[in-house]
């Protein structure tokens, strides 16, 4: 679960910034890269709370289901977790010809947890084990402490975006980044809305303003994801005839 390889993050606040690259890996596949350091105006102990209640909230529509697996606390009094979580899954318009009727539009998603209560640190590893040939998207979270505020909790996440749908591969991967950079959004606003439940705070906006603003980045991202890879695949279908 624990990955030795250690990549570079670009910091920010809030997901404001991000860095992307591009490699090949196992089997000559493409993988998209994505990193983020985000940070919430919490402690560590109170976030580590909300990771666990954060389910239902007005950002969360998408999760369907969540049933923890596993779970265990180890000789050195670490918690480790396995839950597996059930999410809407709708595929892009454009790619719905290219892809079986009968496809479910639900996908379960497996995460497993390692909470470290002396270090304070959790790390959290994500991926989908359904329509993985289409897309497969793995994510790997690190909720420590803010090394510039004691009393706020800093997340450093980073993702890998693949697809082995031969033609389609590299629209999939860009309509799953996009899709990525809001799920983050919406995961932080998430976040947000549960710690100030937790402490009994009013959010400083109306919840009906703040879901409208997200929603509204939200479709533009998908838009401009939607466009692109509606070129992408285009490009590909020609590619198949020539």
């Amino acid at each position: 679960m624990e990955n030795s390889t250690k990549r570079k993050c670009t910091e920010l606040t809030n997901a404001a910034a991000s860095k992307e690259t591009a490699y090949v890996g196992i089997a000559g596949t493409m993988v998209k890269y994505f990193s983020c350091i985000g940070v919430l105006k919490s402690s560590w102990d109170q976030v580590f709370i909300a990771f666990w209640q954060r389910y239902p909230n007005p950002y969360s529509n998408h999760v369907l289901t969540e049933d923890i697996v596993f779970r265990e606390v180890t000789p050195d009094n670490r918690l480790i977790s396995r839950r597996l979580l059930t999410k809407t899954s709708r595929a892009p318009r454009w790619a719905e010809r290219y892809l079986p009727l009968q496809m479910s539009r639900c996908a379960y998603i497996m995460e497993d947890s390692i909470v470290d209560p002396q270090a304070r640190t959790m790390t959290t590893m994500t991926w989908n084990i359904s329509h993985a040939r289409l897309m497969s998207v793995a994510e790997r979270c690190v909720y420590g402490v803010n090394p510039e505020n004691g009393i706020w909790t800093q997340i450093k996440r980073e993702a890998w975006i693949s697809s082995s749908l031969y033609g389609l591969s590299r629209a999939f991967q860009e309509f799953g980044l996009a899709r990525f950079k809001s799920s983050v959004t919406k995961t932080m606003k998430g976040f947000e809305y549960v710690l100030a439940k937790m402490q009994g705070e009013t959010p400083s906006r109306t919840l009906a303003e703040t879901a409208k603003e997200a929603k509204e980045k939200a479709r533009e991202t998908a838009l401009a994801a939607t466009e692109k890879a509606k070129g992408l695949a285009s490009q590909a279908q020609k590619k198949q005839y020539v």
